[in-house]
């Protein structure tokens, strides 16, 4: 019994010294060199690409098997104009050989030193990374899943995504100096990515792999650093932890937290993603960018941070937990997506404030004036009348103005459900608050219902729909407003001071076509706006009653601004095809009454109004203890909106002296201003209406 285990024990000895000895003597008596060409044949023909390596091919089988190898040249197909695919410097890997028999893999060393991949785009949009399926030999995806369909089989592994192995250990993991190029010929730009590098340590199933990777491009520096797992051995399938880091342009620093879960199933993932405090406007220097962006304050865009939690999988998408942080305003907000196709979309959102003034551009400067003769502007006066001097365009000049018509099928088949709501909010210096909206869309129906905010004292409520089921969008807009304060909101929106008083509204409009004429041309509706207890600012009525010259601002300069107090300003409205009319405008005030009809037609411009005083018996206005006497002048106003034209009713004032009686004709004579006194004057009455025009619907 002894003598068998001894000769046992002898024999197995010996067997393991014969192949110890094989391993070493096998790598120095086979010539490598000889079955390179063989080797460079066989890639080259599955590749359907020439393939080369250079002359120091090594093998090595005890006590690491091991290949190396340097100057590997994959080349391209023909008809791309770089030489190269693929080339590496030099490769080697070490792995104990005996271990791989039993399916336990132990690599010492695998190390990539200076890869580098030319990626090139044709104009016709094929790519030197397409491989040609029918030349090298290699079946299509479509092939192979014919041939798995026809068995019906798949391996042990591929069902339940395990890997044939029992462990896994890489000493030292690299691949340095790496390059990737990208040229596309198709828009003819070129990108470079350079000094590629990663590194893996600790590599097994059992425990967290330790990354560390960087890469430049344009002289920027990305880092991405941390570690993923432990993977396991069902990583395809199971859960895979990770905790990352991305460093980029000096500025940022993501940070990723979570795990990744069912690679070759049916993939999720679920994340912590949180980006630390940052400079976005440092950011876009750095990314060469800072003149893109232009703020009228220049100390915003300084400060910022945002993080939020991030699930999915290929059938939804959610985000909850989202603060963003900028400057001084603060955003919580969270959204989700499902079903790509449609898509199905909500999100709710929340900002305490933000002045949207600091962050838009900077006003651009105001053209020069040039002063004629007579003294009078020529500057932008001008340039209006050739623009608006009616000539047509050239056929060369429409055709490169023609909008592309917009596709509107992907908005029928949106699913949308957001809420939305801010606690302050400035833009074009209005002040507003309390904003709160709801929009939902589904089946082409899009609606913004409701949307409600405070404003200068008073509240709006508003709602607005818009149909795209057709390829001409329809929309309907109805907004209520009451306690509006009209003389601050116009001070600060226009810069304008020419109204004062308690807006109330009611409007309610609808609209066809997205192009500015065709709108136009389609608008329907009516409104109701009710101004009380204010005042007429930079027209004097009531100096009707006393004298034509100072109802038209040609009295004397350096006296107090002229205004014309009321009670109440009434202006109810019907628009019919683009055709806006009034026939009931009325003003109430304790020294006149003032009446307006007319029309405005938006499609051509143009304007057809009359504005008749009226006196009343008292002579004391709001704010007015002077005595007052004269006539009350009509005022025909005609011409478009840029240019305007205001004169006096000289017909209907005659027709109404004659037929009352009063004042007597000399008096008429005198409250008339001559034609000089207009002249010199005409500017100065035709900016003054300007302003107030501006103030009605179709005065913009």
């Amino acid at each position: 019994m002894n003598k068998a285990i001894k000769w046992t024990l002898i024999g197995g000895g010996g067997l393991v010294v014969l192949i110890i000895a094989a391993l070493l003597i096998i790598p120095m008596f086979v010539d490598l060199q000889k079955y390179k060409p063989e080797i460079e044949k066989q890639v080259a023909d599955v590749t359907g690409r020439p393939f080369s390596i250079g002359d120091d091919l090594k093998l090595s089988l005890f006590p690491w098997a091991g290949i190396s190898f340097s100057n590997l040249r994959l080349g391209n197909v023909a008809g791309f104009a770089d030489n190269q695919f693929v080339t590496i410097a030099a490769f080697d890997v070490r792995a104990k050989l005996i271990p791989l028999l039993f399916g336990d893999v132990q690599v010492k060393r695998f190390v990539v030193d200076a890869p580098e991949i030319t990626l090139i785009r044709k104009k016709d949009g094929s790519g030197n990374w397409e491989f040609d399926a029918a030349k090298s030999g290699v079946p299509s995806g479509k092939d192979v899943k014919q041939q798995k369909g026809s068995t019906g089989e798949k391996s042990a592994g591929e069902s339940s995504g395990k890997i044939p192995l029992k462990t896994l250990f890489v000493g030292e993991f690299a691949i340095t100096n790496g390059t990737i190029d990208w040229v596309d010929h198709s828009t003819g730009t070129r990108k470079k990515v350079s000094d590629v590098t990663l590194k893996l340590k600790d590599v097994s199933f059992d425990r967290p792999i330790q990354m560390d990777f960087s890469a430049q491009t344009d002289q920027k520096t990305l880092a991405l650093t941390g570690q993923l797992g432990p993977v396991g051995k069902e990583f395809m399938t199971g859960p895979i932890p990770l905790d990352l880091t991305l460093q980029a342009l000096k500025q940022i620093e993501l940070k990723l937290k979570g795990k990744i879960e069912n690679l070759t199933g049916d993939p999720s993932f679920d994340l912590d993603i949180r980006l630390g405090d940052f400079s976005p406007r440092k950011l876009l220097t750095e990314l060469d960018a800072a003149e893109a962006i232009r703020t009228t304050d220049p100390e915003v865009l300084k400060t910022a941070r945002l993080s939020f939690h991030l699930s999915g999988s290929p059938r939804s998408v959610s985000l909850s937990k989202g603060e963003l942080s900028l400057d001084d305003s603060n955003l919580l907000f969270s959204m989700a997506a499902k079903a790509f196709s449609k898509p199905d979309l909500s999100f709710d959102v929340t900002l305490d404030q933000i002045d949207l003034d600091r962050y838009l551009p900077p006003a651009p400067p105001t053209p020069k004036e040039t002063v004629g003769k007579n003294g009078s502007s020529a500057s932008g006066r001008d340039n209006q009348k050739e623009n608006n001097s009616g000539e047509v365009p050239s056929a060369g000049t429409q055709k490169n103005e023609a909008k592309q018509k917009t596709d509107y099928r992907p908005f029928r088949k949106l699913i949308l459900n957001g809420a939305a709501k801010v606690g302050k909010l400035k833009v074009k210096n209005a002040r507003i608050q309390d904003i709160k909206l709801k929009v939902t869309a589904k089946n082409g129906v899009i609606q913004a219902a409701p949307l409600t905010l405070a404003l200068y004292e008073g509240a709006v409520a508003a709602k607005a729909t818009v149909n795209v089921k057709t390829d001409t969008p329809k929309t309907a807009l109805s907004v209520q407003a009451d306690g509006i304060q009209a003389g601050p909101l116009l001070r600060d929106v226009a810069d304008k001071d020419f109204l004062e008083g308690v807006g109330k509204a009611d409007l309610s409009l609808s609209l066809a076509g997205d192009e500015p004429q065709r709108i136009k041309k389609t608008l329907n509706g009516r409104a109701d706006l009710t101004f009380n207890d204010g005042a007429i600012v930079g027209i004097d009525l009531a100096g009707m009653v006393r004298n034509a010259k100072v109802a038209f601002g040609l009295a004397e300069a350096g006296g107090p601004k002229p205004r014309t107090d009321f009670a109440e300003l009434a202006v109810p409205i019907t628009i019919k095809n683009g055709l806006v009319r009034t026939t009931a405008t009325r003003m109430k005030s304790p020294l006149v009454r003032v009446a307006a009809a007319g029309k405005a037609h938006l499609a051509k411009e143009t304007l057809d109004f009359r504005v008749t005083p009226k006196f009343v018996a008292t002579i004391k206005g709001q704010g007015d203890s002077q005595q007052r006497s004269g006539i009350m002048v009509p005022v025909l106003i005609s011409g478009t909106f840029s240019e305007p034209k205001f004169r006096p009713d000289l017909k209907g004032l005659l027709q109404q002296t004659l037929t009352e009686g009063v004042p007597k004709l000399p008096d008429l004579k005198e409250a008339i201003p001559d034609g000089d006194q207009l002249k010199q004057q005409g500017e100065t009455l035709k900016d003054t209406a300007k302003g107030l025009l501006k103030g009605l619907p179709f005065g913009s």
